[in-house]
């Protein structure tokens, strides 16, 4: 799923929650899902007010309706998706690099 249009402002926050290595529920702004190099990639923030971090998570299908949300530890994927995010939002975030 690769969305193409700009997210508007009013359009109502996507809030998931997932589960981390200790069992805590964490909850997060979805922003978008980018597609690379045919994996798909969701990006998040995390859903507390001070949180300024954004996290990029890898899409892995379980079954037709189950996915898991994997860590990238490729730094090189990392920055290529976020390249792609950063270019997506360009007319409507202000980015510090």
């Amino acid at each position: 799923m690769e969305n193409e249009n700009i997210i508007p402002e009013e359009e109502e926050v996507s809030i998931l929650t997932l589960t981390d290595e200790n069992g805590n529920d964490v909850n997060f702004e979805y922003l978008d899902c980018i597609d690379y190099e045919g994996v798909e990639y969701l990006v998040l923030m995390p859903a507390e007010e001070d949180a300024d971090e954004l996290v990029i998570l890898a899409v892995e299908p379980v079954d037709e309706e189950n996915e898991n949300y994997l860590a990238v530890e490729d730094e090189a994927v990392l920055n290529a998706v976020y390249a792609i995010f950063k270019d997506r939002y360009k007319d409507v975030l202000t980015f510090e690099d």
